[in-house]
């Protein structure tokens, strides 16, 4: 029999069953991308796109409010708006003007005294004093840049070439390969770069995650797999923030992780009697829960303990904050609960957010996690014998498919689309393979 380490190298070659593209800087907007077999290509890349706005109204402006998120600062500029937030690093701040009228000799407010602007999440508002009333209109002219992702392709000619995507705010597609093109990676441009590096540049290193090989299941996973197979009731609770209620993804009902998951679980167990219930609250973490009050719609013993599942799934990028000794306490006290009343549990760890927040200077290279958060969920769940589903894992590896995570973010800081979704949903079907 081959050694496990054998069969992850053989599983991880079936991911790069082609030989990948090689991608070098060749000039301040080229590439050369080098292909076994074929000659090397160079490739003219588009700088950033810069636009400019010209007395963009705001009907009204809110005093400015320092110590807000910076993308709730004040008004937001509609250039840079993206879902719930704007995206940061896109504005020009030395752009940036307000005017009491549309036209271009209109009087001009100042900066410091009439207003103040943040100047990388590109919100502004006036200040105490200020000449601008609070139901005036005012008019902002400004120039903006916008993230863009290009693919580079072999047509079906054998020729390598670049296909342009289009720029958006945030989380920026992919544009549509023709037919017959292989997706040899990704040209990433995050904002006004004066020129590429290799920071920007994404070959496709393998096609998907190498999933481990298979081993013995988790005795908690033992156990709920004899529950699908049986046909016995399972109720699972999906218990966490923002990215689990997920309001604001555009097809909500099929696109959240605890969705995606539950509809493959069927699919794995056709004999399953599956029931899910969410419990959410943007913007909170475990601590929120436990601090609510009797009668509370987040009450944690009425809404969590309370309604008597099964199996709990808790996901909380909000308890990153964490110091390893809080997460040790709370969660060990978290275990002797679900203990009590019967249930599973299984662990997710978190998705990448913003990479400022991760302390990231780039987007490649990023494999290991290093929030201590994260690191506690795994020493936690190794201690004391929880599943763990490694989303974290998966995430750190988008790099080697072609894929800048952060063009996952729906709102540029930490609410990922479908397809971050689906890979909190891989993590957990992979502790049922």
């Amino acid at each position: 029999m081959l050694r496990s380490t054998t069969l992850f190298l053989l599983l991880a070659a079936t991911v790069r069953a082609q030989p990948p593209a090689a991608f070098t800087v060749a000039g301040d907007w080229a590439v050369q991308v080098t292909l076994p077999g074929a000659a090397p290509r160079v490739l003219s890349v588009a700088p950033p796109v810069i636009r400019s706005v010209a007395a963009e109204k705001h009907a009204a402006l809110p005093l400015f409010d320092p110590k807000a998120g910076g993308w709730a600062r004040g008004a937001r500029l509609e250039g840079l708006r993206c879902q719930e937030t704007t995206s940061p690093y896109l504005l020009d701040p030395a752009s940036f003007s307000l005017r009491s009228g549309p036209a271009p000799d209109a009087p001009l407010f100042t900066p410091g005294t009439d207003y103040e602007l943040d100047p990388v999440w590109g919100t502004f508002g006036r200040l105490p004093g200020s000449r601008i009333a609070a139901d005036q209109p005012v008019y902002a002219t400004y120039r903006h840049a916008q993230v863009r992702l290009d693919a580079v392709v072999l047509t079906a000619a054998g020729q390598i070439a670049l296909r342009p995507g289009e720029p958006r705010a945030a989380a920026p597609v992919l544009p549509p390969l023709g037919p017959g093109d292989r997706h040899l990676g990704n040209v990433y441009i995050p904002r006004a770069i004066p020129r590429l590096t290799s920071d920007h540049l994404f070959p496709i290193l393998e096609t998907a995650y190498p999933e481990p090989p298979p081993g013995p299941r988790h005795p908690v996973i033992e156990r709920l797999v004899k529950r699908l197979q049986s046909g016995q009731p399972l109720r699972i609770l999906a218990w966490g923030d923002s990215v689990t209620d997920a309001t604001y993804l555009p097809a909500r009902e099929t696109e959240r992780w605890q969705q995606q998951f539950v509809t493959r679980l069927r699919r794995q167990f056709p004999q399953a009697r599956v029931e899910l219930i969410t419990q959410a609250w943007g913007g909170r973490n475990t601590g929120s829960y436990l601090a609510e009050p009797p009668g509370s719609p987040h009450n944690y013993a009425e809404t969590v303990l309370g309604v008597k599942p099964d199996l709990i799934i808790s996901e909380f990028v909000n308890d990153s904050g964490l110091s390893p000794e809080r997460v040790e306490e709370r969660y060990t006290k978290l275990l002797a609960d679900f203990l009590g009343i019967g249930a599973e549990w299984i662990i997710l760890t978190p998705h990448y957010v913003q990479p400022e927040r991760m302390n990231f200077t780039r987007e490649r290279e990023v494999d290991d996690d290093p929030r201590p958060y994260v690191k506690a969920l795994r020493q936690f769940s190794a201690q004391h014998n929880v599943p763990l589903a490694d989303a974290s894992l998966r995430y750190g590896r988008l790099w080697r498919q072609g894929v800048p995570y952060n063009t996952l973010l729906l709102n540029a800081i930490n609410h990922p689309d479908a397809h971050g979704m689906r890979l909190f949903a891989d993590a957990l079907m992979a502790l049922f393979r």
